[in-house]
């Protein structure tokens, strides 16, 4: 077990090679690693092999293991006591609008933003390559003071993430024996502002539907059938209207069995947090919180269901005017689900609820896009107090315990899989515009990112987790 004297030569050590550490992180975002366009395969393949290169330089085996689309790369450490399983991926979003960027998207800079703060800037920044690089630079402080790690690490990064990671549930399946371990770690959420650290103990599940509804063989002359005919917009957006009641609830039948309250502990720790309709909806120009009334702000947003209409669309959508009665309409709806609730009885829920108030002359057709569970930590879990413990005293300010509102599938694969629970734990922030032109990571994200995995570890090994 590492003592003090270890943990504080580490945090030096990297305070000291910090500069050599940003080096290192700007070599992994010249790559051009865009996972969605096939004319960057070379690339993707080309940042797996530089990641199993210095996985192998810090000691780890390492190699780069084929998958039906872009390579993983898997490295191990050796060691006595729990394993754990880091997870990250190498993969990027296109950059598109290439004009709206400030600077080439891949070659990274330092730049410093008009509120001071120091700031890395290109693709990957912060999702996932910046994040991913916190923790590979602590593993490398341990293994330069130390000669080794605190504990066994498996290290998971892989490339399609940004493509809905299709194929990394079969990667799973074959390589389950050789990637066990305790538990994953997951660096890929976010702080909850830029002072104070976080870790996401749940991820809302996942309903994303669609439903056609069609009524006449074509599109009408609503002169001539305006009145008579059924118009298939005016049947949906009824039905629509209806899925939620005037408190905001759901008025799905059945679709809050299984919801449990948040711990009255963990409410009392948001409502310090304090937020706002100020502080989170005036910035998008918003004033009145839209979810159920009877419930905070905060627990709207990261630990209730929800439904939301994404898209709504049919008959004449073009410049100027065309007065038609449409064939068909057309919506895309999707429900975010917290620990409890069955995604297949709230899409079976739906249907029926759908259904039931379809008129005469019409008809329906669906289409099931995603369908995936949600995922909720157990609060009392050994790992995630010594990780809260671990990021308190570096940031000198209490680790939040909160809900993230949306979902990340790979934390429901290695549950189902691998059988592992995952604590995540990462340094985003909201400003960082990821997926947008002039992804940045902010500079003491990065540093003190490293400094936060290195005491994780230590207190992993202490508490033997």
């Amino acid at each position: 077990m590492p003592s003090a004297a270890d943990l504080n030569a580490v945090l030096a050590h990297i305070d000291a090679d910090i500069d050599n550490s940003l080096e290192r992180l700007f070599a992994l975002l010249r790559i051009k690693s865009i996972s969605t366009d096939p004319a960057f395969a070379a690339d993707c393949k080309a940042a797996a092999e530089h990641l199993a290169k210095d996985f192998a330089s810090l000691g780890f085996a390492a190699d780069v293991r084929p998958t039906g689309g872009h390579p993983a790369v898997v490295g191990k450490s050796n060691g006595s006591g729990p394993r754990v399983m880091f997870y990250g991926h190498y993969d990027v979003q296109p950059v598109d609008p290439l004009n709206l960027w400030d600077n080439p998207p891949f070659e990274p800079a330092v730049r410093t933003l008009p509120d001071g703060r120091k700031v890395i800037t290109a693709r990957g920044a912060e999702d996932d390559k910046g994040q991913l690089m916190t923790f590979v630079e602590a593993c490398r402080a341990w293994k330069k003071v130390t000669g080794g790690f605190p504990i066994p690490i498996t290290l998971l990064i892989e490339g399609e993430e940004e493509v809905g990671s299709k194929n990394l549930a079969n990667f799973l399946r074959a390589n389950k024996d050789d990637l066990a371990a305790e538990f994953a770690l997951v660096c890929d959420t976010g702080m909850w502002d830029q002072d104070t650290p976080a870790i996401t103990t749940s991820l809302r599940g996942l309903v994303y539907e669609e439903v056609k509804i069609k009524a006449a063989d074509r599109d009408l002359h609503s002169g001539l059938f305006g009145g008579a005919a059924r118009n298939p917009i005016r049947v949906l957006t009824n039905i629509l209207g209806g899925l939620h009641d005037e408190n905001g609830r759901i008025t799905l039948p059945g679709f809050y069995d299984g919801v449990k309250d948040t711990p009255p502990a963990v409410l009392e720790q948001w409502k310090k947090l304090n937020l706002t309709s100020d502080s989170f909806l005036k910035p998008i120009g918003l004033s009145i919180p839209a979810g159920e009334k009877d419930r905070m702000l905060i627990e709207q947003v990261t630990s209730r269901p929800t439904c939301d209409v994404n898209g709504i669309y049919g008959g004449y959508t073009g410049e100027g005017a065309k007065t038609v009665i449409p064939a068909e309409a057309n919506a895309k709806i999707s429900f975010r689900l917290v620990e409890g609730q069955d995604p297949q009885k709230v899409r079976d829920a739906f249907r029926a609820y759908v259904n039931a108030r379809l008129p005469a002359d019409c008809s329906v057709e669906f289409a099931l896009q995603t369908n995936a569970p949600a995922i909720a930590l157990d609060w009392t879990m050994k790992p995630l107090a010594a990780a809260k413990r671990a990021l308190t005293e570096e940031w000198g300010r209490e680790a939040v315990l909160i809900g993230s509102g949306g979902s990340v599938p790979v934390v429901a694969d290695f549950k189902k899989t691998l059988g592992l629970d995952s604590v995540m734990v990462g340094f985003g922030l909201e400003d960082d515009r990821i997926h947008s032109p002039n992804e940045k990571y902010d500079l003491k994200s990065f540093h003190k990112g490293i400094r936060s995995w290195a005491r994780i570890l230590a207190a992993f090994a202490e508490q033997r987790v």
